[in-house]
């Protein structure tokens, strides 16, 4: 089962959308920049860089299944940061537009879905009462039909895992039984202790270099970056995470987010990435009490155009040869599969 990280960066109104001279932003997405339109309009979807509209949803939900991916696991955030919920924020943030056109697609039976609380600077889950508040909030989500389960039970990914709240996850066990369903299964991305409440590990990404300066490395390094960090137990099963690509040049500088520079990874190929598919799995066959029954394997990413991983068909890759990579392996067990046990 692959799921693939959903970054919903593409609704919603660009930040330049009243800059006179910022012509291009005037209907542009939330986090599109010039960078990205000048230097790297290859990174463009084929459906345009918008996705808030169930058309375009519905799209990806066929390319991806099409595509051998299983399930996409959404950003989510928290509003507002470090304090009580914000019910209306929540809501009206445009960065959930697509997980809720997901939920009403007339195709979305070809896939689940499952959240990532994005619980990072500028959306923090802080304290037991919130982690509580987010609870109540997320249970209706958690019992729609298309929701990702692990062991029988609804998958929470956790970015950080050091924001997570011990009451507050025994809360949402709790307030999970009541609503009729069996518990939840709460993924830490990287370290996540047992006793906090994490039963299954993973990794968002892994990137070497992030703000060490403007570098060209081979994606060779990035991909056994994240393959020497699959590692889990019997108690704590681990969900292999496997990267696409990394190369985050569009939101550096002023025409960018104004990030630092680092490293980027621009020679992938589709052969090399199926590798990296075959890889997770031959690692899964390895160990097969240190991953979970259900065998998953999360990609970053479907669609973090600006930084570089994504699987989503774009005008530089027209016939989706990632996707087809990607197909090849964990559908058909052709190139990259790993060989077969006698």
């Amino acid at each position: 089962m692959v799921g693939a990280y959903y970054f919903d960066g593409w609704a919603g109104r660009n930040r330049r959308a009243d800059d006179a001279d910022e012509a291009w932003a005037r209907n542009a997405p939330l986090m599109l920049t010039r960078r990205m339109v000048e230097e790297f309009s290859e990174r463009e979807p084929v459906w345009g860089w918008r996705d808030n509209s169930m058309e375009v949803m519905e799209r990806q939900i066929d390319a991806a299944a099409d595509g051998g991916i299983g399930f996409f696991s959404f950003c989510w955030y928290w509003h507002d940061n470090g304090g009580p919920i914000n019910v209306e924020a929540i809501k009206n943030d445009p960065k959930h537009a697509a997980m809720e056109l997901f939920m009403q697609a007339n195709n979305n039976g070809r896939m689940k879905f499952c959240l990532m609380l994005a619980n990072h600077a500028g959306f923090e889950i802080k304290g037991t009462e919130a982690w509580k508040q987010g609870a109540d909030f997320w249970i209706p989500y958690l019992k729609h039909p298309r929701y990702m389960t692990v062991g029988g039970k609804p998958l929470i990914i956790v970015f950080d895992p050091r924001g997570g709240d011990k009451e507050g996850f025994a809360h949402l066990q709790e307030a999970v039984r009541k609503a009729g369903l069996p518990g939840v299964a709460m993924a830490a991305c990287g370290p996540g202790l047992p006793e906090m409440g994490y039963t299954l590990r993973t990794h968002y990404n892994l990137v070497p270099g992030y703000t060490a300066g403007s570098e060209e490395h081979p994606y060779s390094e990035l991909a056994k970056c994240h393959e020497d960090r699959w590692e889990g137990t019997p108690t704590q099963p681990y969900m292999p995470v496997i990267i696409a690509g990394w190369d985050k040049r569009p939101w550096e500088g002023p025409a960018g987010l104004n990030q630092k520079p680092g490293w980027y990874f621009p020679d992938a190929t589709p052969e090399q990435f199926a590798a990296h598919v075959g890889n997770a799995i031959a690692w899964m066959d390895a160990h097969p009490d240190s991953s979970p029954a259900e065998r998953i394997v999360m990609v970053y990413a479907w669609n973090e155009y600006g930084e570089g991983g994504y699987l989503a068909p774009t005008r530089g890759d027209r016939e989706g040869r990632y996707l087809d990579a990607l197909r090849r392996v964990v559908i058909e067990g052709g190139a990259g599969a790993p060989a077969a046990k006698p």
